[in-house]
C-alpha cells in the first residue's frame, strides 16, 4: 500500500484576466477528485491558493506543496492544467525537474499530460504561450482602462461614495 500523498492542487487568480475560462477553485477541486477517485489515486489532499497569480512563486499552497516534496512524502500531483502551476516558464521547467528527480508524477488533467507516461513535447511551449497570454490580457486590459479613462467614461462598476451618476 502506498502511504505517499496524493495532492490535488488548485489555484485560481483574480487577477490573470483568466476567470471566466478558468473553473472556480470548487470545481476544479471536483474536477480533481472525480480524476483522482476514477484513477484509483488514495491519499488525497487538497493543495489550494485562491486569489493569487501564477506569476507570484510564495503562494501559501505551492509553498505546502515543495514542504511535502522535501519530506518525501508526494506520490502525484494533479492539476487542472499546466497554467495552475505558474505562468513563468523557466520556473514551471525547473519544479518539473525537480519533480523529475525526486520520482513525482505530475498530471494535467485537461491536457491529458502525465509525467509517468513521459512528456509531451510541447509541454513547454505551453507554458511560454500561458506566460505570453497573461501578460498580453493584462495589456489589453490596461489599454481599456486607460481609453475609458481619457474619454470621461467610467472605469468602475460602482461610484464613490458621495458621486452621483449622470
Amino acid at each position: 500500500m502506498n502511504d505517499k500523498l496524493t495532492i490535488l492542487y488548485e489555484r485560481l487568480s483574480h487577477e490573470d484576466g483568466r476567470e471566466n475560462e478558468s473553473l472556480s477553485i470548487e470545481h476544479q477541486k471536483e474536477y480533481l477528485e472525480e480524476y483522482a477517485a476514477r484513477n484509483g489515486f488514495t491519499n488525497v489532499v487538497h493543495r489550494t491558493d485562491d486569489g493569487w497569480s501564477g506569476t507570484r512563486w510564495d503562494r501559501p499552497g505551492f509553498l505546502q506543496i515543495m514542504e511535502d516534496i522535501e519530506r518525501g512524502n508526494v506520490g502525484q500531483i494533479l492539476i487542472k492544467d499546466m497554467s495552475r502551476l505558474g505562468r513563468d516558464h523557466l520556473r514551471v521547467g525547473l519544479f518539473l525537474e525537480q519533480l523529475r528527480e525526486r520520482g513525482v508524477r505530475l498530471i494535467a488533467v485537461a491536457e491529458g499530460i502525465d509525467t509517468a507516461k513521459g512528456e509531451d513535447d510541447f509541454m513547454p511551449f505551453r507554458n511560454i504561450f500561458a506566460e505570453w497570454h497573461a501578460r498580453d490580457t493584462s495589456r489589453k486590459i490596461r489599454a481599456i482602462f486607460g481609453a475609458r479613462t481619457a474619454a470621461g467614461k467610467h472605469v468602475t462598476g460602482a461610484l464613490p461614495y458621495g458621486y452621483l451618476h449622470n
